[in-house]
């Protein structure tokens, strides 16, 4: 590898991001994907109480959300937010990066609400991880 390059492996994403690298895997057939949520609850439903709102139908194609209404809803965390804020825009962040940066798909702008199960649980990130992003300079997103 040339000087100054490095290559990101699915480790170091697991130990940034507080997501599990063991278990099942993050791929498949999307077509029966609201049999897939938990709880039974319909998906729009758990996207509602985890983010704290539901896009418009104009921005949704079947489970994706176009990036644009990601971003200018989620695009900056306002300032005095409460700790339930907080995590609705970081489950909104993670997903931004899982379903463009890491994981991006052929449309390229939009973002599939499978990652809904892996923000689910935000309050399990180690206290660390937290440290660790605001070190980075991570304040909006």
């Amino acid at each position: 590898m040339p000087f100054g390059e490095c290559t990101i492996t699915l480790q170091d994403v697991a130990y940034q991001l507080g997501l599990s690298v063991d278990g099942r895997y993050v791929s498949g057939c999307l077509s029966e994907f609201h049999l897939y949520i938990q709880s039974g609850h319909p998906a729009w439903v758990w996207f509602q109480e985890l983010l704290g709102v539901v896009p418009p139908p104009s921005q949704v194609q079947k489970y994706a959300v176009n990036c644009s209404w990601f971003q200018e809803t989620f695009g900056e965390c306002p300032d005095g937010a409460d700790d339930e804020t907080v995590r609705q825009y970081a489950r909104a962040y993670i997903m931004m990066l899982l379903g463009t940066q890491l994981f991006g798909d052929k449309s390229g702008n939009r973002i599939h609400i499978r990652w809904l199960p892996y923000v689910a649980r935000l309050e399990e990130i180690s206290l660390a991880q937290i440290r660790l992003m605001r070190t980075s300079g991570v304040h909006s997103f």
